[in-house]
C-alpha cells in the first residue's frame, strides 16, 4: 500500500484539483504574456549596441564602439593651419561614436589645436553652455571631458547631448566624442565608449 501522503486528501476532491490546475495554467499563461510585453518594450526602447574593440588604424588607440565602424581622413582647420584629420566612427540610432586625431608636429600648436576642436564640437551644436573637468585615461594620459547640450541642425530641432574627451598624446591630438539625442545616449552609454579609449 502506498503511503498516505501520496494519495489524493478526502478532502480536495477531484473537481478542485482540477479548479486548481486551471488556475495554474492561466497564471501561467498571465504571467508569460506579461513578460513577453515587457521584454518587448525594453527592446523597443534600448538600440542594439554591439560593442567591439576597434584599433586605431592611423594612430595608435584602441576603443570600444558599438558598431561595425567606417574610418576616413579629410583635411580641417584648427585655429588658423590645417591639418589632416584621421576619424573612425560608427552610428546607432541617430547616436554618434567617433575617435579623430591629427598629427601636429609642431608642440606649441598641439594645445591651440585642442581648444580649436572643443570649441567646434560646441559651436556646431548650437551649445550655450557646458561643463569640463580634468580626467585621466588608462594608461594615464591626462584629458579634459567635456559634457554639453544643443540641437540638431534641422527643421526638428530635436535636443543633442554631447561627452567628449581631448587629450595630447605624443604627436597627435585626439578627441573622442558620443553624440546623440537627449532621449537616447545615456549617461552609462557614453561612459562605457569614452573610459573605454586607450592610447598606445
Amino acid at each position: 500500500m502506498l503511503p498516505a501522503l501520496l494519495l489524493p486528501s478526502r478532502s480536495r476532491p477531484a473537481h478542485a484539483l482540477q479548479r486548481i490546475l486551471r488556475s495554474t495554467r492561466i497564471q501561467r499563461r498571465w504571467y508569460a504574456a506579461w513578460l513577453l510585453a515587457i521584454l518587448s518594450i525594453l527592446s523597443a526602447c534600448s538600440p542594439a549596441l554591439n560593442w567591439r574593440e576597434v584599433r586605431g588604424s592611423e594612430a595608435p588607440y584602441t576603443v570600444l564602439l558599438p558598431a561595425k565602424p567606417a574610418s576616413f581622413a579629410r583635411p580641417v582647420d584648427l585655429g588658423g593651419f590645417t591639418v589632416e584629420m584621421a576619424m573612425t566612427a560608427a552610428e546607432v540610432d541617430d547616436m554618434n561614436f567617433a575617435v579623430a586625431s591629427a598629427r601636429i608636429t609642431d608642440p606649441a600648436q598641439r594645445q591651440a589645436a585642442l581648444a580649436a576642436m572643443q570649441a567646434a564640437m560646441l559651436r556646431n551644436i548650437g551649445s550655450t553652455g557646458h561643463t569640463e573637468k580634468a580626467v585621466t585615461l588608462k594608461g594615464g594620459v591626462p584629458a579634459t571631458e567635456v559634457v554639453a547640450t544643443g540641437k540638431a541642425r534641422n527643421q526638428a530641432q530635436v535636443a543633442l547631448t554631447l561627452h567628449a574627451r581631448f587629450a595630447m598624446h605624443g604627436d597627435r591630438v585626439y578627441q573622442v566624442i558620443a553624440l546623440g539625442p537627449v532621449a537616447q545616449l545615456s549617461d552609462e552609454t557614453a561612459d562605457t565608449f569614452l573610459s573605454s579609449f586607450v592610447l598606445h
